[in-house]
This record gives structure tokens, sequence and C-alpha cells, in this order.
């Protein structure tokens, strides 16, 4: 048979620190000098502990003792009138120091200390009392006081608090259902800078959550209606709110309960009563998290702007690189083509025209690299092919152009960038085709329309453009019959990336021109949309142009 506690003890043990509580309330409040804003708060102090007075009896009488076994709300009752004595002495004792109220000081103190007193009585005998007649539980299961910590000066809190005061400037939401409790919290964040904004419940909560913005959330577990639980849990499932951090404050310190608020996404877990240096630490320690995390999340939105940005500014390099080509033309010498760029402004440029009455010019050039600095390259060296700008160079010879262009655009005046390039003239009379190539892909001559004949490669040896200031090139010829075709392209039309991580070869490509070539007349889209089918589903990581010529 279990052996009855002994109450009168117990009621003993716990009446001698509550009525030191109020003893020296009444004595300060009976003070005519006490100054009138700590007057309010002492009287909160001693309606506290005349409440926490009523419990004692109420619940440790032999007439009634075990009656009731909701230890969560004899747990939840015993600690509010003590979490309001000790949070409305700790600011009394913060005030009076500041005032210089020597005496007041050392009274305030004691009621501090008896209710310090009080807890640890409820530690040492409560305990076993609460939970072992009712559940059977061991004492280590209940913990009413949260881990020792030395309680820090007055002088100390007061110097804290003006530093703290530089640099909370944050707006917390704080949500109890005890009024008290919300008033000291909100006047101790007050105090360290902070602007607190009150809830009293947790519909109130969301309703000022949808309205406005918080940096930080100081959530009471225990609330009528919508628990701080169910409040968490609808935050965190919010998309606009579960960054918002949150920290739990709560009589409660099973840890099942914590781990559960932790599990659902609280940042952190003050047991009531907190200790003031623990209150600020916390919390400083979570807005200093959300701080970074906003600096985070504004860099990336700020990277965001700057790419799009940047992808406006390269579509319309894009687009202007593509509006300095050619038309496609009809006539004796037909030409088509297809131009794809890659996902990055790329350096492919080409052009085509009739020089004079017998000679049309063909050529093709590929800047190295990607960007807007290829751009302006291949933009630069096709305005001066286009606009003939070329002093004292021979346009009708290959090879002069290609080194007047070398001459022009060396690869240490322009960024370490240089470009390939094919150039081709054709002498309409003669049906003779001069060419000269630097380091570019081989252009392909078919014989006929239908493909009649093997193609030729044209291509002659010489560095890229740019490389080399003393380059050499030279040039060669070539019959073109009626009816022949010819295409130059870059090496983005062949050098595709597969699936399987290997390239196409230029021998592979020149062979499926060639196949394609014999069923009739090339068609420029049809090679670049089966370069776009090879590659997928991974994009092309270089320009691709092809261009067409048809020779009557």
């Amino acid at each position: 048979m279990e052996s009855r506690p002994d109450l009168a003890k117990i009621r003993h043990d716990l009446r001698s620190p509550i009525n030191h509580i109020l003893g020296y309330c009444e004595m300060l409040l009976e003070d005519e000098g006490l100054p009138l804003p700590l007057a309010g708060d002492l009287r909160r102090v001693h309606a506290s502990g005349k409440t926490l007075l009523a419990l004692v009896s109420r619940y440790f009488d032999e007439t009634t003792f075990g009656s009731e076994h909701d230890l969560q709300k004899i747990q939840h009752e015993l600690r509010t009138p003590i979490n309001h004595i000790l949070g409305y002495s700790e600011m009394l004792q913060e005030q009076a120091a500041e005032l210089g109220l020597k005496q007041v000081l050392a009274d305030l103190e004691r009621i501090h200390a008896g209710a310090k007193q009080w807890l640890a009585i409820m530690e040492q005998h409560l305990v076993p009392v609460l939970v072992e007649p009712v559940c059977g539980a061991t004492s280590g299961t209940l913990k009413l006081t949260q881990p020792t910590a030395p309680v820090p000066s007055v002088q100390n809190l007061h110097s804290q608090r003006a530093v703290a005061d530089s640099h909370w400037k944050a707006r917390i939401l704080v949500v109890d259902d005890d009024s008290a409790n919300r008033e000291i919290l909100c006047r101790r964040l007050q105090r360290y800078g902070a602007t607190p904004v009150a809830a009293e419940n947790g519909l109130q909560a969301l309703d000022l959550l949808a309205r406005d913005s918080f940096d930080l959330l100081l959530l009471d577990f225990l609330m009528a209606g919508m628990d701080g639980y169910e409040l968490l849990m609808r935050i965190k499932s919010d998309a606009k709110l579960r960054h918002l951090p949150v920290i739990m404050i709560s009589g409660m310190d099973q840890e099942n309960g914590i781990a559960r608020c932790l599990e659902a996404g609280a940042d952190d877990y003050l047991i009531k009563p907190f200790n003031p240096v623990f209150l600020r630490a916390r919390i400083g320690a979570c807005l200093e998290k959300k701080h970074w995390r906003d600096q985070e999340q504004a860099t990336y939105e700020a990277l965001l702007r700057s790419q799009k940005h940047l992808a406006a500014e390269l579509a319309e390099a894009g687009a202007y690189v593509q509006s300095r080509l050619p038309e496609p033309c009809r006539g004796a010498i037909s030409a088509d083509w297809c131009f794809k760029p890659s996902a990055q402004l790329g350096g492919d440029a080409f052009g085509y025209g009739w020089l004079d009455e017998r000679h049309f010019a063909i050529y093709l050039l590929d800047v190295c690299g990607h960007g807007v600095g290829a751009a302006l390259l291949s933009v630069s060296a096709l305005n001066a092919l286009r606009a003939r700008s070329l002093p004292d160079v021979d346009f009708t010879h290959p090879v002069c152009v290609l080194s007047e262009l070398n001459r022009i655009f060396p690869m240490e005046a322009h960024n370490q960038m240089y470009f390939t390039m094919w150039y081709g003239v054709f002498d309409a009379p003669s049906r003779r085709l001069a060419y000269a190539s630097a380091g570019h892909p081989p252009a392909l001559l078919i014989p006929g329309a239908a493909g009649l004949g093997s193609s030729s490669a044209l291509r002659t040896g010489g560095p890229p453009i740019g490389c080399l200031p003393d380059a050499r090139y030279r040039s060669a010829e070539a019959d073109v019959p009626k009816g022949a075709q010819l295409m130059v392209f870059s090496d983005g039309a062949y050098e595709i990336p597969k699936p399987d991580g290997t390239t196409q070869s230029l021998a592979n490509f020149i062979t499926a021109v060639e196949t394609q070539a014999s069923r009739g007349p090339l068609n420029p889209q049809a090679i670049v949309d089966a370069a776009v089918q090879m590659c997928s589903p991974l994009d092309l990581d270089d320009d691709l142009s092809f261009v067409r010529f048809q020779f009557e």
C-alpha cells in the first residue's frame, strides 16, 4: 500500500518562500516614495503570489489530494504565477538599478530569490508526489526547472541590454494566452531593442502573420483552442511562413513534447520560467540565423535578377548577330542556310554576295569561346568583310583577305580570342572557285544536285586568324560544274555531344551529308534538326552554322 506524503510539511515548505514574496511586496508598496512605474509591477507580483498560495492550498489539502490526476494541468497552473513573479521581479530589478534605488533593489532581489527558492522546493518535494503516486513514473520523468545556470547580476543584465539595443531591430510576434506572460515578454523584448507584437491565441496570430511580416515568433505551447503545436504545424506547412524562426516557450518540459516541436520545425524550445540570459541568447541566435538566411536569399534574388538581365542582353546581342546575317537568295547562285545558336552567345558569322559582275564571295568564320566578347569579335570581322573596309585588299583573292584579317585582329589585342575562317570566291565565267582556309573545317563540294559523284573537301593549310602574326596562308582552286552544291559550315555542325559522352566525327558528318545529297538538294534545316536530335536531351554547346549554295 502506498504511503501518504506529508502534505502538512509540503504546504509549509511551499508557503514559506511565498510568504517572503508577499511580505516584501507589501512593505515596498507601503513606501510612499516608491515610483509609480514600479508600483504597478509590484502589485502584479503580489497578486501572483496570492494565486500561488491558493493553488498550494488547493492541490495539497488532505481532503482533496489525489482526486485530480491531470499532471499537465497541475504543472501548468503552478508554473503560471511563478513565471509572473520571476518575470516582473527581474524587470523591476533592472528598473531599480537604473534609478539608483539601492534599498528597493535589495528587497526586489529577496523577492526574486524567494521565487527561485520556491522552484527548488518544487524540484525537491513535488516531483515524487505528483508523478509517482499518480502514474507510477520515476522522479526523473518530470523536471520542473531548467538546468541550473548562474543568475546574472542586474548590472550585467543592464549592460547586455544596452549592447543588444544597437543590434536588435526585429519585429517579434509573441503568442500566449496569458496576458501577464505576454506583457512580460513584450516589455523585455522592448528593453532589448526589438519591436514586439502580441497575440492572445493561435487564430489571432495567423491573422497577424497574414497581414504583416515578422522576424521571429515566440510561441506558447499550451493555449486554449488552437495550441502552440497546431499553430507551429500550420506555419511550417505554409510556403510563405515556413522560414519564419519559431521559439517554443512553455512550462512543459517532457522530452517527447520538446522533440515533437523540434521535429515539426521549431528552432528552439525554452522552458518557463526562463532565465533572461537564456532568452536573450536564444532569440539573438535565431535572429542572427534569420539575418544570414535573409542575406543569402537577397543575394540569390539579386543573382536571379542579374542573370535575367544578362540573359536579356545576351538575347538582344544574339538577335543583333543574326540580323547581320544575309538573306537567302535565288538566281544563278542560290543560297540557303540555317543558324542554330548555342545556349550561350557564340561567335559564328557568315556572309556572301557579288563583289562585281563576275565574282561571288563566300565566307564563314567561327570565334573561339562564347559570350559577348566572342560575338563582338565575330561582328567586327563580319562588318569589315561586308563593308570591304580592309585597306589595300583585293577581296577576289582569298589569301589577301585572310592575311589582312590576321594582321588587324591579333589575339593579344582581343582578349586572347581568335577565329577560324573559310573564304572562297567563285568566278562565274570560268566556273572556278578560289578558296583558302584558316584552321576551319573544309567546305564540301558535291558535283550535282542529285549527288552525282563523290564530294570534295575544300581546305587549305593555315592557322586560325589572330594566332600567329607572321602566319602564311595559301589558296587553291576547284571547278564548279553546273548543278553543283557547296556546303560551308562551322565545327558546331559535327562536333555534337551525344548522351553517351562521345562526339560525332567530321568523317561521319560528311557521310551523312553525302547520303542526304544523294536524295536531292540538301535542306540546311534538316541538317540542323538531325544535330539537335543527336544530342538530345543535351543542349548544343556551340553555335551551328550550315550554309548551302546551288550553282546553275
